[in-house]
């Protein structure tokens, strides 16, 4: 029963049950209520549960058949054995049963995600979370620029060893930063990957560094110019940054090397040179965030008052640094550094440590904590929880990274999970972005974050009458995106697939669509509103690079606005590019 409870995240602390030999203080006590409560369970009797007693293999049958809704399951082995079950025979049934529910496909090794093709399917009509479901992203850091925010993140992606079977996710082999971007926080568009670790990776900017973790980015009027600056880590050796003329690049490496390594002063003592977050004060003075890890001290690890992060000016050019690097005692520091101002304070936010006692608990584990201070460069006090660790609003584990931002008068968080990798049954260590309000006490404190799937709500419409990528996403389902000319496209299309965005607002009305999909074996595009199977408002049919079809009876008002796929051929129809409606 306990198995079934955290493997379907049954659970409710609240549920109670009479059986006479299930004690309320046992430690198994709300798992049985839980599922009792729900009818998964009835007990051996209507009195008693069958406390330890042996469970046989119907009994587990019966149970998991119950979860699944399926009465169906005679293939199973567990149905007619009618023989005591090991602790291993019931883990089995439970993980057959867990991947019976999840149903994924066989996954395809290539790039840009596209073995998470099943995984699109997690994310429920009116939830924001995860941001997107055609790849992994981890590390997340929001910029805003010209009425949009842009998120960066770790580029994580599958590895497999010779014989093809998934490996855990080290970060050893990640040398790539993805970018997607949106102006209403709910459809947002996917930029791609940019190439950054060059040492093993011949379009990498950076030919120094090997790895691409945790970014961070800014942008600054230099000389005239608008610039943006990229800074990431290479594993936990150096801070590099990469220069550009636009949010998405292409990216320089403007310096050739680590604007941050052991040698930058005042980094004495820091165990991992990594994890940067930048703030651009008022006054147009830079600052940059780093550091982490837990140093030992005569074989002791100092997990309490780590003192490994610090804080360092930037130069005007974004560039370089000024001076030395000030430590930042933040308690039971692990690493994620981040940075923000709020009425006039600044709040360095971080995540904790695994380790020790911290002050007889006086710190969690694993979650992220914030200070504040009335200078940059601090020093900063502590204040306590921003977001409880993972494993309370997901069940799923790791640590978490992190960064807060304000956006059309709110403020937010975004962050990872292991969300995606959870509902295809891989359990390895690879990563999604969330994104969830912040909001602040009247004396300045934060409320601590409830992070869901649900997210947060769209600040403003679509305009459906601007040319749109058609790799903007709020939902999709079967489909992939890939690198295509002056952008990204969908591809790995099949009949039945879709993509959709939200709060399409249609004004007095559309009168016809076009849409950019470069034909290879042709097919159809249903424009439907508000679902899958909504009210179909036209159809184009796909025969030339680009293509237009009326819409029956012209769409009015807001809606949201799905694309749906429709071929007959095995192989890929078509590629989809734009979008745009008409008046």
């Amino acid at each position: 029963v306990c198995m079934v409870s955290r493997a379907f995240g049954i659970y409710d602390e609240d549920a109670e049950c009479d059986f006479d030999d299930v004690d309320r203080s046992a430690w198994y006590y709300h798992y049985v209520a839980s599922l009792t409560q729900k009818g998964y369970i009835n007990g051996v009797s209507q009195n008693v549960f069958g406390s330890g007693a042996n469970v046989r293999g119907e009994h587990i049958a019966e149970i998991l058949k119950r979860i699944l809704k399926d009465n169906e399951i005679e293939d199973w082995e567990y149905a007619a054995n009618d023989e005591y079950a090991t602790r291993s025979e019931c883990a089995m049934a439970v993980y057959d049963a867990y991947r019976r529910l999840c149903k994924p496909k066989e996954k395809v090794k290539a790039p840009y995600g596209k073995e998470l093709i099943e995984a699109a399917d997690m994310k429920a009509e009116g939830d924001a979370n995860p941001l997107m479901t055609q790849r992994f992203g981890a590390d997340p850091f929001a910029m805003e620029y010209d009425g949009r925010i842009y998120v960066y993140m770790t580029g994580d992606t599958y590895r497999y060893d010779e014989n093809g079977n998934l490996l855990d996710n080290d970060y050893s082999n990640i040398n790539t930063i993805s970018v997607i971007s949106s102006s209403d926080l709910v459809n947002w568009t996917d930029h791609g990957e940019i190439a950054v670790g060059g040492r093993g990776n011949d379009t990498g900017a950076a030919k120094w560094a090997k790895n691409s973790w945790a970014p961070c980015a800014a942008h600054k009027t230099i000389d005239g110019k608008e610039k943006f600056f990229l800074y990431f880590a290479d594993s936990g050796s150096g801070v590099g940054v990469l220069e550009a003329d636009s949010p998405t690049g292409p990216f320089i490496d403007p310096i050739g090397k680590a604007l941050i390594n052991g040698s930058t002063p005042g980094c004495s003592g820091v165990v991992w040179l990594f994890d940067p977050a930048v703030l651009i004060d008022d006054d147009g003075q830079a600052y940059l965030y780093f550091g982490g890890g837990l140093p030992s001290v005569n074989g002791v690890t100092e997990s309490d008052h780590p003192k490994t992060t610090r804080v360092i000016k930037l130069g005007d050019d974004m560039i370089s640094t000024v001076g030395e690097a000030k430590e930042i005692d933040a308690p039971a520091v692990f690493e994620d550094s981040g940075i923000h101002k709020y009425n006039g304070k600044y709040y360095y936010s971080y995540c904790s440590n695994f380790e020790g006692e911290h002050e007889d608990g006086k710190y969690p584990f694993g979650t992220i904590l914030y200070m504040t201070s009335d200078d940059p460069m601090g020093p900063f006090e502590y204040q306590g929880v921003v977001l409880d660790n993972m494993y309370r609003f997901f069940n799923v584990g790791g640590n978490n990274h992190h960064a807060i931002f304000s956006f059309k008068d709110k403020w937010y968080i975004t962050y990872h999970a292991q969300t995606a990798e959870k509902y295809l049954g891989d359990i390895k260590g690879y990563r999604s972005t969330h994104i969830n309000e912040l909001k602040y006490n009247s004396d300045g404190t934060i409320e601590p974050v409830e992070a869901d799937f649900k997210g947060v709500e769209s600040v403003q419409c679509l305009d459906p009458f601007e040319e749109t990528s058609a790799a903007t996403i709020s939902r999709m389902s079967g489909v992939s995106t890939q690198a295509a000319d002056n952008g990204m496209e969908i591809c790995d299309i099949n009949d039945g697939d879709w993509i959709a965005v939200r709060n399409a607002d249609f004004g007095d009305g559309a009168n016809s669509v076009d849409i950019t999909a470069p034909v290879i074996d042709g097919g159809d595009i249903e424009v439907r509103l508000d679902a899958p199977d909504g009210v179909l408002a036209g159809t184009v049919k796909v025969d030339g690079e680009s293509s237009s079809a009326p819409l029956d009876g012209a769409i009015k008002g807001v809606h949201d606005i799905y694309f749906v796929f429709r071929c007959s051929s095995g192989g890929e129809p078509f590629t989809m590019r734009y979008w745009r409606f008409n008046k």
